[in-house]
């Protein structure tokens, strides 16, 4: 089992759009959103343009069926296939919400890959309407980051991850992500680390201004299948690093083993 743990940002970074904007778009409500965004936070906005949705006699299957024609690219499935049976652990931390993820994951085949999905909650309520909540309820306990927005902070819960991995006897993070929200958890990372932030996207724009600030390893990438050439040719190259500081380690202690064998002190003569 690999010693390395792969955390994905979901929007932009798995798939090639922004989820929410995509659903809002694709279902005819993008004026009344632009509308309505200046006046309230992203995911109470989400969770009001989910009921304005039904009232507009749109479904839950409705919002599936988009879902599931979302845009990515070729090559981001092949790779987190590859990753997963290369025994990477791998996770979503995300400012989307579960329903979509998970929607979408399920879709592609890939729900199974991840072990563990950060984002805000998405349910489905009895009136048949989806119903989306934030990931901290910062009204009554905000978590403080001033990076990041209000419903969460991603580096916290790559802290949380980072605390569980030594337990895990996991070793390695790498961080993949675009958005402004991704430059927080980059920060998080240790030198044994890697992030990867897409190309002229904020995350990369941040990490290139504040470079002396991130003590993880840093390559950028630009499309899909660029993320899985530097994705997998890490993996490798970690894995070998891995295999080889093993061999050493085993040939160590047999030769301790042959060592302390030969010095064992000789029976005494037993007396007649």
């Amino acid at each position: 089992m690999s010693g390395m743990v792969l955390v994905f940002d979901f929007d932009k970074t798995i798939i090639d759009v922004d989820s929410d904007n995509w659903v809002v778009d694709e279902l005819g409500a993008t004026d009344l959103f632009n509308q309505l965004l200046p006046t309230m936070p992203w995911n109470s906005l989400m969770d009001r343009m989910m009921k304005e949705l039904q009232t507009q006699g749109k479904t839950i299957q409705d919002i599936e069926e988009v879902l599931k024609r979302v845009p990515i690219h070729p090559r981001i499935v092949p790779a987190i296939k590859s990753a997963h049976a290369l025994g990477c652990d791998l996770r979503v931390i995300s400012d989307a919400n579960v329903f979509f993820i998970e929607t979408i994951l399920k879709h592609l085949g890939i729900r199974d890959c991840f072990s563990e999905i950060n984002t805000n909650p998405g349910y489905v309520d009895e009136e048949d309407r989806l119903r989306i909540l934030p990931y901290v309820d910062f009204q009554k306990s905000p978590h403080g980051c001033n990076l990041c927005p209000p419903n969460m902070c991603k580096g916290m819960i790559v802290e949380r991850i980072q605390a569980t991995m030594a337990k895990e006897g996991k070793k390695r993070m790498m961080y993949l992500g675009d958005g402004i929200g991704d430059f927080c958890p980059s920060l998080k990372l240790r030198e044994a680390d890697f992030v990867m932030p897409r190309k002229d996207f904020p995350a990369w724009n941040l990490i290139n201004k504040n470079r002396t600030l991130v003590k993880a390893g840093v390559h950028e990438w630009t499309d899909g299948e660029e993320l899985e050439h530097i994705l997998l040719q890490w993996i490798n190259t970690i894995n070998i690093e891995e295999s080889q500081l093993l061999s050493v380690e085993n040939c160590k202690l047999e030769t301790m083993s042959k060592a302390g064998h030969g010095a064992l002190p000789q029976p005494l003569p037993v007396p007649y």
